[in-house]
């Protein structure tokens, strides 16, 4: 890129409160645009108890906030029981404020949450726009059923805080796969500033593989963070257990933020399965994908931006509750032939779950299914970015 870009700074927020994708989603970002940027440095804002876990290149870093976890009633904690939820806000606010302050960024991307965690980046927002930093509002190409986004963003008047701040918003897909504001009152001002941007595409190093990947075709499943990933390992066990003519390797990888219990039974019952290794992580999924035969996945953003980038057959059993993200966007997929879908009360059943898995090899790929998948999202943010720096 020409030599108007060195120098320039892009601070990017993250509020990470349950799972992995926001922060991956914001590294992908970081890590494309200091590649197609020269002298770019790039600050990630991450609230992640486990941001330090992965590698990022030169110019990228990040500071961690205190950290925050959203229960799966939907309802968010302290992580140390001995702090204030109020307070740990309190800390998390006057820290993004303080270093957007220090880094002086020429852009600020906020993902997903507009304002933050209960608001948290308001105030941030604000100083920014002062000063003639351009804002960016990332959205993910799902973000939930329309009548729940709906109700909670007319509860703190989202869609005119939306239209003060930000001058872009970027949706992380195409727009023929779905729009994350559809069913919403957009106005038009704001519906202005949407570009869709498309899928961001994953990438593996390939210089080696990990030292978790097994010999062989394998079937990889995984729950992404895994806070919420349990019934799925449930269900792939049970099948195991029940069907003894299943016999392809399959690594189950729980995540990160699975109860220590529930990753010490299900390693237990992993090892009594002939064809099932278990590990509790790795940050290299993207490497482990690449080379996998195919993919049991829950149908996060971050897992099925790999699943399209490797091209992989692939089993998607979403999480419907308490957000229909994922039922989403893994029904919209199955309906144009780019993956088999399983409920979760249809993958509970261990004859039906062991016959998907069964047929999981032989199913096509998602270029297979839908001609007009494209990945070029990273490389588009990457143009958008240089042109609003061109000016």
């Amino acid at each position: 890129m020409p030599d108007r870009n060195r120098n320039h700074r892009v601070l990017m927020y993250s509020h990470d409160t349950f799972g992995l994708g926001h922060l991956r989603r914001c590294r992908a970002i970081a890590q494309a645009l200091v590649q197609d940027h020269r002298g770019m440095m790039v600050l990630i804002i991450s609230g992640s108890q486990i941001a330090g876990a992965f590698d990022y290149r030169a110019r990228v870093d990040f500071v961690k906030i205190p950290s925050v976890i959203k229960l799966r009633n939907g309802e968010y904690s302290s992580l140390s029981e001995h702090i204030d939820l109020a307070d740990t806000i309190h800390m998390r606010r006057s820290i993004i404020r303080h270093t957007a302050q220090s880094f002086r960024p020429d852009i600020f991307i906020v993902d997903k949450e507009p304002m933050g965690l209960r608001g948290e980046v308001e105030e941030t927002l604000a100083f920014l726009k002062d000063r003639g930093t351009t804002l960016v509002l990332g959205l993910r190409d799902v973000m939930d059923a329309p009548h729940l986004l709906d109700a909670e963003w007319q509860h703190s008047d989202m869609m005119a805080k939306i239209d003060r701040y930000f001058d872009h918003i970027w949706v992380y897909g195409p727009p023929d796969f779905y729009d994350p504001l559809t069913g919403l009152a957009v106005p038009d001002n704001v519906h202005d500033r949407m570009n869709f941007v498309g899928f961001l595409q994953r990438s593996a190093r390939g210089d080696q593989p990990s030292q978790n990947q097994p010999e062989g075709d394998y079937i990889l499943v995984t729950t992404g963070g895994g806070g919420d990933g349990a019934d799925l390992i449930e269900n792939v066990l049970r099948a195991f257990e029940h069907d003894a003519t299943l016999t392809t390797r399959t690594l189950i990888v729980l995540g990160p933020y699975m109860t220590a219990d529930l990753r010490a039974g299900f390693t237990q019952r992993g090892t009594a399965i002939p064809h099932v290794d278990v590990i509790d992580f790795d940050p290299r999924m993207e490497e482990l994908t690449a080379n996998a035969q195919s993919v049991v996945a829950m149908g996060g953003y971050n897992t099925f931006c790999e699943i399209l980038s490797f091209d992989k057959p692939a089993l998607i059993v979403p999480r419907i509750l308490p957000r229909e993200e994922q039922l989403l966007r893994a029904t919209r997929a199955a309906d144009l032939g780019m993956v088999d879908m399983l409920l979760p009360q249809d993958a509970a059943d261990p004859v039906r779950m062991a016959q998907a898995l069964h047929d999981l090899p032989r199913r096509k790929k998602p270029s297979e299914g839908w001609s007009g998948l494209t990945l070029d999202g990273l490389h588009n943010i990457s143009d958008l970015v240089g042109t609003d720096l061109g000016r």
